[in-house]
């Protein structure tokens, strides 16, 4: 985690990333004219560059491989899917994936409240339920100890 880490940065630079990512599957523009673009727009002044740089390029560089993790949890083919959905999915199934620093617990919430945003009015339940189902299997240690963590916390009276 970089000295520089800054929450609010992050979520400000997530809704640049689907934007990016979005942008990329719909026109297939070359990652390095969509970074530049997007690092020149003053909006994104406050946002983590390094961390805009690391997800987009993970993301667009590996998307069939990030396509496979959560391919299994689907109800539709991959190609049937919105196309903010697919950015919203790519992007945390890579989180999940490649970017342990970030909790699981903090990828879905940030994917929900994206889906919220950006897509369908159901959206949110569906990112839900694939990137609970993916972080079960990526983060299963990570998730079993925030179980058990809530499991003691209900169980102990005296909190």
């Amino acid at each position: 985690m970089s000295k520089s880490f800054q929450p609010k940065a992050r979520r400000k630079t997530r809704g640049f990333l689907l934007q990016a990512i979005y942008e990329w599957q719909v026109n297939k523009t070359p990652i390095n004219e969509l970074e530049a673009r997007y690092r020149a727009q003053p909006e994104m002044e406050g946002s983590d560059f390094d961390y805009f740089h690391a997800v987009l390029h993970g993301v667009l560089d590996n998307a069939v491989d990030i396509d496979q993790l959560y391919e299994p949890y689907l109800d539709r083919h991959l190609d049937n899917l919105y196309m903010i959905e697919k950015a919203i999915l790519r992007m945390g199934a890579y989180e999940l994936k490649e970017r342990l620093d970030v909790p699981y617990q903090v990828v879905l919430n940030e994917g929900i409240e994206l889906a919220k945003v950006y897509g369908a009015e159901e959206s949110h339940k569906y990112v839900n339920g694939i990137l609970d189902r993916l972080s079960q299997r990526i983060r299963r240690t990570e998730f079993e100890a925030y179980r058990q963590r809530r499991r003691n916390k209900n169980s102990n009276p005296s909190n």
